[in-house]
């Protein structure tokens, strides 16, 4: 460890220790803007003092669209600033200065200015973060800025930006119905709340009360709609796919990014783009970025590392979805996975419906292997985990740990594949444990 980033993390597990990491441990308002913007207003308010910025909310694919943006506008010559959350591996992955993770003697540095100018009031740590991010983006120049929502979007800490060139929404599902609401319904009027007068929004994918209620919400504070499917669309071809929407008619190669749900979290981001008057981005930068778009743990194949060579002979898949929504989508590719067999190795949170999550999955998987996440304040233990999966019909057990799991599962002997997933937590596990 070196001393940069020994003092990026003294200062990381400083205010982790001082503040609150869950939203609901500061009082009964839990969410709410009131915090982030007395301590962004001591700092001088530097969320106002940032390039373009396009706002991204949704359950299921915003850090998808993000990744997507990214990579065609940095494939277009833009230097792009990005925050997105959590982090698999590194803390510094929520934080992208211009092209580059965020180094860490500024991480520290800018984390530190917002300890000192909170003074010790009541605040999350998600919100200290979330100021870091944005003193950060507002001392470095950049083309635009992308916001990856944390939760919700109306009172997440990330909409303080009162005038975002673009927003947009991915599928809205259920998740996080504590702080959200119980329908989806619900859940849609907290997403749409980033939505800003004459800033187009793009809708990706709804089921029909999401885009009603987020249609209504567009009307009301006068955001400009452009709805998947109808001012635009994006579909997958024999060659790639076709993009179309008010001015841009192009044929693409398909997103690097796996799996049929990503044609549209591409349209999304490809939509975003044809929204942003000033910014040139020729269909050679388009189709170069979508050829490297980089946002692991959605269904990755881990090539090399520890785990791969535990398993030599067979596919190790990882994905970091975890409500019924994203086992709908997972179940949707791996369901074309038919010469070998499946596998799942599976770590939750205790917040989330196992059960939902695995029931999409039951008729591809041979075997579930579940496994507690290690390190993790609220893991779903694996006992339960294994009642879910076998009330959806899934063979399953309890494992003591990942390694334990592909164990278990070589002794099969039949070469098949083995798809790691339930949580973006055990996820970043996984990729540790991996190198």
């Amino acid at each position: 460890m070196t001393e940069d980033t020994t003092a990026s993390d003294r200062v990381i597990a400083r205010l982790g220790g001082l503040h609150p990491k869950r939203i609901d441990t500061i009082d009964s308002r839990t969410l709410t803007l009131e915090r982030i913007e007395r301590l962004l207003a001591a700092l001088g308010d530097p969320q106002d003092k940032l390039p373009p910025v396009i706002h991204v909310a949704g359950t299921n694919g915003k850090g998808s669209t993000v990744a997507t943006l990214r990579a065609c506008l940095e494939a277009a010559g833009y230097r792009v600033h990005v925050y997105t959350s959590p982090h698999l591996v590194r803390f510094h992955e929520r934080i992208r200065i211009a092209g580059r993770l965020i180094d860490d003697a500024f991480l520290a540095s800018v984390l530190a200015d917002c300890e000192r100018a909170n003074a010790g009031r009541e605040i999350t740590f998600f919100e200290v973060v979330n100021a870091a991010a944005f003193l950060a983006f507002s001392l470095v120049p950049a083309d635009f800025v992308l916001l990856e929502v944390g939760v919700g979007g109306r009172l997440d800490a990330t909409n303080v930006v009162k005038h975002p060139a673009v927003t947009a929404i991915t599928p809205v599902s259920l998740d996080h119905q504590a702080f959200l609401g119980p329908t989806i319904a619900a859940i849609a009027r907290e997403k749409s709340g980033i939505m800003k007068p004459g800033a187009p929004a793009v809708i990706g994918p709804q089921v029909p009360e999401a885009e009603e209620v987020i249609e209504g919400r567009a009307r009301y504070v006068g955001a400009p709609l452009l709805r998947w499917r109808q001012e635009w669309r994006c579909e997958a071809t024999n060659e790639g796919m076709r993009y179309e929407g008010p001015r841009w008619h192009l044929d693409l190669p398909r997103p690097s990014l796996l799996g049929a749900h990503q044609i549209a979290n591409a349209g999304t981001a490809i939509a975003c783009l044809e929204c942003l008057g000033g910014a040139v981005i020729s269909p050679a930068a388009l189709a170069s970025g979508l050829r490297q778009i980089e946002w692991p743990a959605r269904l990755q194949r881990l090539t090399r590392g520890p785990l791969v060579e535990m398993m030599p002979g067979w596919e190790l898949w990882l994905d970091g979805g975890h409500n019924p929504a994203a086992g709908e989508a997972l179940a949707a590719s791996v369901g074309a996975w038919r010469d070998r067999h499946l596998h799942l190795v599976v770590g939750m949170l205790n917040t989330k419906d196992a059960a939902g999550f695995l029931a999409p999955l039951a008729a591809a998987a041979e075997s579930l292997h579940a496994v507690t996440i290690p390190d993790e304040e609220n893991p779903l233990p694996a006992a339960a985990i294994v009642s879910a999966a076998r009330s959806v019909g899934i063979t399953a057990h309890e494992a003591a740990s990942i390694e334990a799991a592909l164990q278990a599962i070589a002794q099969a002997g039949n070469h098949g594949r083995v798809l790691i997933c339930g949580s973006l937590h055990f996820a970043g596990v996984v990729l540790r444990r991996n190198g």
